[in-house]
């Protein structure tokens, strides 16, 4: 690479010519006038002279880029789609796949001589880059790629209960995180960022080296994001932020092997508080794609509130990947400049920024002064380091993972135990029980019991008068239509009151999505329980026939049948003697008759006494049963989606953990 001094003055008048490649890729050479009777354009053509565009064409194909005389101000400019040599290969890499080939690798660029201050013209030479298979794609480590899984295990399983805006940001980090691992591995996105005036452009030109975005008191001086790159390569980075080719620059300082910065793609950015729509919207979208911001403010506006409510609080959990520098502190007289210092720290930690100091992860905060230089060396030394880590693009899709997380935490995170206890599930199933009348049937089971032990052992005289009495009186205790309508009514409504229990019991607690997809699982499973527990009470209910006899029944039933048989035998005896064919003698057949008359009852009452335990079990296993019948609906039917839910909540919430960085492993 060669330098060759401008003459100024008189000499200036006079054109000189510059070999720059056709865009077509073709590999021809044509020439590049430069008029320096051009020298008072605007500055918009010269920064579209500086790109390569030529008549405001973007691909610059339809003229040859201009380099024009710095004007009154002479300051150094560069321009890019310049090469040396006759490769027709083109700049970078000769590839002809992603895009390599738009940069401007044989680059013509001004700048000023340190030494003479004379403006010069220098030429980088064409070198081959690294192809793309060379270049070694990002690798997260074990804990980051654990954390991506779970977020995307986390989307998977919430996106039937949560809406997708809410999931947005996540699928965005997912995206993007895919996008980016895709990527080199071995350069590190920085967008320089800041407000109109801040000189982040000035700062952005004296990392360079050279003039590449263009400063002025116009404002907004940057309209479009302007790329620098220390090392071939990052075409691909480029194209994912959407920077065209006649945007993309390289410095001039060192060859690939001997920058301190190799590695560094620089980004300018347009100011963040500009007038235009469009220049705020390309800083909002650059950011969230770059791997480190370098945020510049300046005495006049460092707190302003713009700048900390909208950008600086928001990315706080961004620390790691974040610079702050303080430019112009040459403005500020004596100690002020530390004062300065100290209060713009103050600020960052009232954002919530973690400050890296003594050691200890966070943002790195600097004062220096791109027109002077001062302090600039202790940045591009800082650069230096923090592009050698190659570890600001995991830190920063860490970091949008933490903040992906915080803004999901509302919707799995609940500070209160969650789950149905089993006082719940007794209290639903004692409400459905009730509901079907399990007590009521178990009640007339028990019933039933004792009056067919009451007929199988009563004495005949009394069962033949029972049978007598239910003749000829009519049925009673039937309910008529109106009555069991109620109760169906009534019961319906205990069991639309016990599924708004249970649900509310198992939602309590629970965030708002996931207590309302509990509630509808629940109103689910009611549809169609009342008529399916009437259904149970039917099949369920008492057996058809009579209750089934202990095995002492047949001996009360001949004690009965014996006493009667003495009264008969007393009466007849009594009979024969009043009539004279049996001689007289009251004794025996009164005794006779008296024990009968008495052993019936009393055998009658014994049987009872006995019949009450047998029959109270038989009731309670009557109730039992439809008890548990009830309650196998119910589970089926409600207790077991809210459980599903319940279970589905709890695997979320797990791998919201793991997503948070609770509990997991690297693998």
């Amino acid at each position: 690479m060669g330098t060759r001094p401008r003459e100024r003055g008189s000499e200036r008048s006079g054109g000189s010519h510059a070999r720059v490649r056709d865009d077509d890729g073709a590999g021809t050479y044509r020439r590049a006038d430069r008029d320096d009777s051009r020298a008072g354009r605007t500055g918009r053509e010269r920064a579209e002279g500086a790109s390569g565009a030529s008549g405001g064409s973007p691909g610059g194909a339809s003229g040859a880029p201009r380099a024009s005389s710095g004007g009154a101000s002479g300051a150094p400019r560069a321009l890019s789609g310049a090469s040396s040599g006759g490769s027709p290969g083109g700049a970078s890499g000769g590839s002809s796949g992603s895009g390599e080939g738009v940069w401007g690798d044989g680059l013509i660029a001004r700048r000023v001589d340190e030494n003479a201050g004379a403006e010069q013209f220098a030429v980088l030479p064409s070198r081959p880059a690294a192809s793309s298979a060379a270049l070694m794609p990002l690798a997260y480590d074990g804990n980051l790629r654990s954390r991506l899984d779970a977020l995307r295990e986390l989307v998977g399983l919430s996106r039937a209960r949560l809406d997708s805006g809410t999931l947005a940001e996540a699928g965005r980090v997912l995206d993007e995180a895919a996008a980016r691992r895709r990527l080199s591995g071995q350069h590190t996105v920085v967008a320089i960022a800041g407000a109109t005036g801040s000189g982040k452009s000035q700062l952005f030109n004296t990392l360079a080296g050279v003039t590449i975005s263009e400063t002025g008191v116009r404002r907004p001086t940057t309209a479009a994001p302007i790329a620098c790159s220390w090392s071939d390569g990052a075409a691909s980075l480029l194209d994912r932020l959407g920077i065209p080719g006649r945007l993309r620059r390289r410095p001039l300082q060192h060859p690939d092997s001997e920058s301190p910065l190799r590695g560094l793609v620089l980004i300018d950015l347009p100011d963040h508080d500009s007038a235009a729509v469009q220049h705020r919207e390309q800083v909002d979208r650059i950011l969230a794609l770059v791997d480190a911001v370098v945020w510049v403010v300046d005495p006049e506006k460092y707190a302003d509130a713009v700048l900390h409510e909208r950008y600086l609080r928001p990315m706080a959990g961004h620390a790691e990947v974040t610079l702050v520098v303080l430019n112009q502190v040459d403005r500020l007289p004596g100690e002020a400049a530390e004062q300065v210092l100290d209060d713009l720290r103050r600020l960052l930690d009232e954002d919530g920024i973690a400050l890296g100091e003594h050691g200890e992860p966070g943002a790195t905060v600097l004062a220096l002064s791109a027109l002077t230089g001062e302090g600039v060396g202790e940045l591009r030394e800082t650069l230096g380091q923090f592009v050698a880590e190659r570890q600001a693009p995991a830190r920063r899709i860490a970091a949008d993972v933490d903040a992906a997380a915080r803004r999901l935490r509302p919707v799995y995170v609940t500070g209160r135990r969650t789950g149905l206890s089993e006082e719940a599930r007794e209290e639903f199933a004692d409400r459905l029980a009730d509901a079907v009348g399990a007590v009521a049937a178990g009640d007339a089971a028990e019933r039933a019991w004792l009056r067919n032990a009451n007929r199988a052992c009563g004495t005949p005289w009394l069962r033949l008068w029972r049978w007598y009495h239910d003749r000829r009186e009519p049925a009673t205790g039937r309910l008529s239509p109106r009555v069991q309508a109620d109760e169906e009514v009534t019961a319906r409504q205990r069991v639309e009151q016990a599924v708004r229990t249970v649900s509310d019991r198992a939602s309590a607690g629970l965030p708002v999505p996931w207590a309302q997809a509990m509630r509808e699982a629940a109103v689910r499973g009611a549809q169609g329980l009342p008529e399916a527990l009437d259904e149970l009470a039917v099949r369920t209910g008492l057996p058809p026939g009579r209750p089934p006899r202990p095995g002492w029944w047949p001996v009360a039933v001949l004690g009965q049948a014996t006493m009667t048989l003495l009264q008969v035998v007393g009466g007849l005896w009594l009979l024969g003697q009043i009539i004279g064919i049996v001689p007289p003698n009251l004794g025996v057949p009164v005794l006779l008759m008296v024990a009968g008359i008495v052993g019936g009852p009393l055998i009658e009452w014994s049987c009872r006494m006995a019949a009450r335990g047998p029959a109270r079990r038989y009731g309670h296993e009557a109730e039992r049963l439809l008890r548990e019948a009830a309650a196998g609906c119910g589970r089926a039917r409600v207790l077991d989606p809210l459980a599903a839910e319940l279970l589905r909540y709890r695997e979320v919430r797990e791998q919201y953990g793991r997503v948070t960085g609770v509990g997991t492993a690297p693998r």
